[in-house]
């Protein structure tokens, strides 16, 4: 019988994460099936938990949480080189199960666990650091920062919205140099998103074009924009018609990626925010995650 365990981050989604435990055991039980919950209890635990209970013989480990979760067990599954990942969606972006057409109700993600089909998706690699949904530099990389602060008192996937006009009056545009496969360019950018999947932010469709599956990253540049004209573009990004103001826009399709820079701002890898490097460097990887996903 196949061995399930369910990795829960008993904080993501401002603490309701946890109130799904019971129903998580009632759908087990009901299905007579194997499986064990356990709660992390800080940053990097998920990657732990994710590796310790593969080696123990379970094949299915769902992260229950938000992005930062899903982020942290597929590297427990990538590292261990075995098994596959699910999600039951519960913090306040999911955005890698939106790519992944995975349900957002809770009840319907954990059927998809049982009856899903697992398919083998695309891993990115931006300097050390694994990522499975999108990496950016610039605007939005400056309101996740925001976001941070946001988030503690607005407790849905509108903190994101709300920090992206707030970062509209005090960000900079940033001046880089760009190697995308064997083109070059310069350009001030508002931002650059490389990206497998086609959502981040709590659901802005920043690469509608994405497929977690094809071997390639999507690139989405968008230049300086003045800001009387960027009030009005930042709307059309959520829903994905950005891509259509090719003025701005300029939507690309590689394995390699690399950027300079000499200003001090933020890289956003699949959420989590680290300092930019002078040089940042994306590259496809050749081994593959398995998850389970809708078609």
């Amino acid at each position: 019988m196949e061995k399930i365990l369910f990795i829960v981050n008993p904080i993501a989604g401002g603490g309701r994460t946890r109130s799904l435990i019971p129903m998580i055991d009632e759908k087990m039980q009901e299905k007579e099936v194997d499986y064990k919950i356990v709660l992390t209890s800080g940053p990097k635990d998920a990657t732990l938990l994710a590796r310790e209970y593969l080696d123990r013989g379970y094949e299915k480990i769902v992260a229950v949480g938000g992005d930062g979760t899903v982020n942290e067990v597929a590297l427990g599954v990538v590292d261990y080189g075995r098994g596959s990942l699910a999600i039951i969606p519960s913090g306040t972006g999911n955005d890698l199960a939106r790519s992944l057409n995975i349900p957002q109700e809770a009840d319907k993600a954990i059927d998809l666990i049982l009856n899903g089909q697992e398919k083998s998706i695309d891993i990115g690699a931006v300097n050390d650091k694994f990522f499975f949904n999108i990496a950016s530099i610039g605007f939005d990389a400056e309101t996740v920062k925001t976001n941070e602060k946001v988030k503690h008192k607005v407790k849905s996937g509108l903190s994101y919205i709300i920090s992206l006009f707030i970062t509209l009056f005090k960000y900079k545009d940033i001046k880089v140099e760009l190697e995308i496969d064997d083109f070059i360019t310069s350009s001030e950018i508002l931002l650059i998103a490389v990206g497998n999947g086609k959502y981040y932010g709590g659901g802005v469709k920043i690469l509608p074009m994405a497929d977690v599956e094809d071997g390639y990253f999507h690139v989405c540049l968008v230049k300086k924009i003045p800001k009387i004209k960027l009030l009005f573009f930042l709307p059309t990004i959520v829903n994905g018609s950005h891509v259509k103001v090719k003025k701005y826009v300029k939507i690309y399709k590689a394995k390699e990626i690399k950027v300079k820079t000499n200003v001090n701002s933020y890289l956003n890898i699949d959420g989590e925010l680290r300092n930019l490097n002078k040089e940042t460097h994306f590259s496809i990887l050749s081994k593959r995650l398995k998850v389970i996903a809708n078609n």
